[in-house]
């Protein structure tokens, strides 16, 4: 005797063994002996064969039409062996009853089971939507088919334009444009962005990158809503300098500026004068909403996405000819050790001599360290005074003088899209001019992180301990400046830290209540939110450089480059922020120059290889 029984849902035969009465011992066609319960038989017969039954009975489904045998059943619930009488006109041989219990039980959208060799036809309304929804998902399936051998012809679907964006940035995986952009991606080895670009989707590489940034920071557009004024500012002294800024070229956020004052007994007065756009902002204004969700501005090659409106940055920058409110810290200096004396911070005016740019000034470096005169730089002896001050000011933070640091690099972009044109200057950290502005901003923000803290004013402190550093809310030294306090306060245009911490400032020098608590949840949210935010900003900003890295590769048709070693078979190219890992670089010690062969440059996976050729003597300078 055989049996057709029921396995966790599946049919199985088998030749029995010993029957008992709860329980029957079998042997499966493949040899196997289990031990199964009698209620899970629902077919007892002597022939054909266990390993016949099922194959026989596959092929009676297979000429069974599910239609006709769905609208046979009626609504009732019926048992197998019944619906295959009624379906044969007789009675049914074990073979024809399999197969109409095959037939019911792979359909189950026609057929509900209701317990073991048990069903119920499913109602009329709820076969139609399930046979239309098996439709919809064939043709479906049709079109991924066709969208994908579209794709990996370097075609783009019609279909995909709308949904461009939405494929590139963010793909729902349930879509079946991703379906056939996925299966297209296996077939072609290609990343879904080069594909699509490869396709004609991506017409520009740098708009591709910005946009992928921009969907997930600026959903709702870089723009800013209209009619965004200031508060009415209060009446404020005019303090009696004549103050000039150090920037970079492209700099519009004009946040600090300074002034040199002689005092008796050859003693001078150095101004740090802070642009204090926080007396036009007021705390949960619609311009602090704003600044709050960019908290900072963002810096990429060629182009930035502020924090403030240009409205207010064009009210408070400290532009050449104009009279601005700042913040001002006076530091009084001894002229004979150049040591500080005092310290006085005023809420005032201060009128705006210069805008003086780096690039303009660059002799200038060179110049102070070889101890020559520059008569024909404007501002070269104010300069050259307050280098001298930031040297001491370094050195009293026990700090020794570094002549340069690592370098930076400034990128000017002439054109734009493809054609678009890329320079890339070196310039080092820590020359003359650029230590002068560190070594101030270094003074005003620990001088102001140490008045707020000794008069219990709460601010947002940027501490290193430990070798790491972080935003807090309490005043811990920075172990990496050698200074006991160290807020950002120094770029109110810029960071919504510095603007948050100028409000305190502010009420603190006012003799007002200040707006933020210590332990106040808006205060703790900024720190967190604006840890996050300025990592991504400044990750964006790296890659950004990187891109235009390649874009000047491409450019100069470079296909032998130099670098330098950084460590094991880490290598940075002379004269720009392009580093790579060079797998056939031999074991070199760091700084040694190498020469590498460049080739598959690509510009949306922004991806490289470079082959070591030959050691030689590293190199910098402007690329």
């Amino acid at each position: 005797m055989n049996v057709l029984y029921e396995d966790h849902g599946t049919l199985r035969v088998a030749a029995v063994v010993t029957d008992g009465d709860n329980s029957l011992h079998i042997e499966a066609p493949h040899g196997k002996r289990a031990k199964i319960k009698a209620k899970d038989v629902l077919l007892r017969f002597p022939e054909p064969a266990a390993a016949e039954l099922l194959l026989q009975a596959e092929a009676i489904a297979a000429s069974v039409d599910i239609d006709f045998l769905w609208q046979c059943c009626g609504q009732a619930e019926f048992e197998f062996t019944g619906l295959a009488s009624e379906y044969f006109g007789r009675t049914p041989s074990a073979t024809e009853a399999a197969g109409i219990l095959v037939k019911v039980h792979q359909a189950p959208m026609y057929f509900y089971r209701e317990g073991r060799g048990r069903y119920r036809a499913a109602p009329p309304e709820t076969l139609r939507a399930a046979l239309a929804s098996v439709e919809r998902k064939k043709q479906q399936q049709l079109k991924i088919v066709a969208w994908t051998e579209q794709l990996a012809r370097s075609e783009l679907p019609e279909e995909y334009r709308p949904v461009l964006a939405q494929l590139l940035y963010a793909p729902d995986r349930n879509r079946a444009e991703t379906k056939a952009l996925d299966a297209a991606c296996a077939a072609t080895g290609l990343s879904p962005a080069r594909l699509i670009e490869r396709c004609g989707g991506i017409p520009d590489a740098h708009e591709y990158h910005l946009n992928r940034f921009l969907s997930e920071h600026f959903p709702g557009g870089t723009g800013f809503p209209g009619g965004l004024v200031p508060d009415e500012l209060p009446d404020l002294p005019l303090a009696e300098v004549s103050a000039f800024s150090l920037d970079d070229a492209a700099t519009t956020e004009i946040d600090d500026a300074f002034s040199l004052t002689p005092l008796d007994d050859g003693r001078m007065r150095v101004g740090i004068h802070i642009a204090a756009p926080a007396l036009g902002v007021a705390p949960g204004s619609p311009v602090d909403a704003l600044a709050r969700g960019r908290l900072s501005t963002v810096y990429l090659p060629g182009r930035k996405i502020t924090m403030l409106p240009p409205e207010l940055i064009e009210r408070f920058t400290l532009a050449e000819g104009t009279v601005r409110p700042v913040v001002s810290l006076y530091l009084d200096i001894r002229s004979s050790d150049l040591a500080i004396e005092a310290r006085h911070t005023r809420l005032e005016r201060v009128a705006i001599a210069a805008n003086l740019r780096h690039h303009a000034l660059e002799a200038l470096d060179a110049a102070f360290l070889a101890g020559q005169l520059c008569d024909d730089v404007a501002y070269w002896r104010e300069l050259h005074t307050l280098w001298r001050i930031a040297v001491a000011l370094e050195r009293s933070r026990g700090k020794p003088p570094a002549v340069y640091e690592r370098p930076d690099y400034n990128f000017i972009i002439d054109g734009h899209g493809n054609a678009a044109r890329v320079t890339i200057f070196e310039r080092k950290r820590g020359a003359p001019l650029d230590k002068l502005v560190s070594e101030l901003m270094i003074a005003a923000n620990g001088a102001w992180g140490k008045m707020l803290d000794d008069h219990g004013v709460a601010a947002i402190y940027r501490v290193q301990a430990g070798g790491k550093v972080r935003m807090s809310t309490s005043a811990m030294e920075h172990q990496g400046l050698g200074i006991s306090h160290y807020t950002w306060a120094s770029s109110p245009l810029r960071r919504y830290v510095d603007l948050l911490n100028q409000w305190q400032l502010l009420a603190l020098l006012r003799g007002e209540v200040p707006p933020f608590s210590r332990n106040a949840d808006s205060m703790l949210s900024v720190v967190h939110d604006f840890e996050t935010t300025y990592a991504a900003y400044d990750e964006f900003q790296s890659r950004m450089e990187h891109f235009w890295c390649l874009k000047w590769l491409l450019q100069e048709r470079v296909e032998i480059a130099g670098a330098t070693v950084v460590r094991e078979n880490l290598v940075k190219f002379d004269g720009m922020p392009l580093y790579t890992r060079v797998p056939s670089l031999p074991s070199l010690a760091p700084g040694s120059g190498v020469e590498l062969a460049v080739t598959e440059v690509d510009l949306i996976d922004t991806t490289f290889k470079c082959v070591f050729l030959v050691s030689r003597e590293p190199s910098t300078g402007a690329v």
